[in-house]
């Protein structure tokens, strides 16, 4: 298996792990996509399929429909996603997506967490030689279809990695392809069951168990703050 699976198998539970989180991360996302590229799921891929991870989730469909109407109406603050990237203790790279509707309150959090803990904010794209910006989606094994079949029919659509775990079948392919990786999985009666972006590092770093201790004491604060949506390192755990 490769390096994308093996560091996603290891923060996967941590991120997913709480689900009031989860179901505050799926509806800013269902909002921004809505916003973006209106409010109707037959034609907003990317609402589509969050609608679907919604369900899988087990979202409640209220909050569903409130997280839409959020995007329609002009009474409500705006989210805006942005990465803030920097260093945490022991020099481990992090990269921290956000959902706000406060980019002041929001970056004067991150800061203070990071300088706090023994890191330092860094510059936009400071860390972009470090992590490859993937999308990455879930599907179901389909009955019929091999995986190396699978694999080689995907790589025509931007699909680099193909790997099998308990329960899905999870694609990873360039940040670019997401949609005509979704297209092609929809037109040929894939299962999606979720979709996401991704940021992989391509170059780890060991720590020994203290050090360990002090970045995860970090990256429980950044994961805590509501306006994170996700957070990356380099670190080995």
């Amino acid at each position: 298996m490769g390096r994308a699976f093996e560091y996603r198998k290891a923060t996967k539970m941590k991120r997913w792990g709480n689900m009031a989180r989860v179901f505050t991360k799926l509806g800013k996302q269902i909002t921004i996509a809505a916003r973006e590229s209106g409010p109707d799921a037959d034609t907003n891929p990317r609402l589509r399929v969050l609608i679907q991870q919604s369900k899988k989730e087990n979202m409640p469909k209220e909050n569903v429909e409130r997280a839409i109407k959020k995007a329609i109406s002009k009474d409500e603050a705006d989210y805006k996603e942005v990465l803030y990237e920097g260093y945490g203790p022991n020099g481990i790279a992090i990269a921290i997506e956000t959902a706000t509707d406060n980019p002041t309150r929001t970056v004067a959090n991150i800061r203070s967490y990071l300088t706090r803990h023994g890191g330092s904010l860094g510059t936009s794209g400071c860390l972009q030689f470090l992590f490859d910006h993937k999308c990455v989606f879930r599907i179901a094994p389909k009955a019929g279809v091999s995986l190396e079949d699978l694999e080689l029919e995907l790589i025509d659509f931007g699909v680099d990695e193909l790997v099998e775990d308990e329960e899905n079948v999870i694609l990873y392919g360039d940040f670019q392809s997401y949609s005509s990786i979704q297209k092609y999985l929809e037109e040929n009666g894939f299962e999606i069951f979720s979709a996401e972006f991704e940021r992989i590092p391509n170059d780890m770093k060991e720590l020994n168990d203290e050090q360990k201790a002090q970045v995860m004491k970090l990256l429980d604060k950044i994961e805590d703050d509501e306006d994170v949506q996700n957070v990356f390192h380099n670190m080995v755990e």
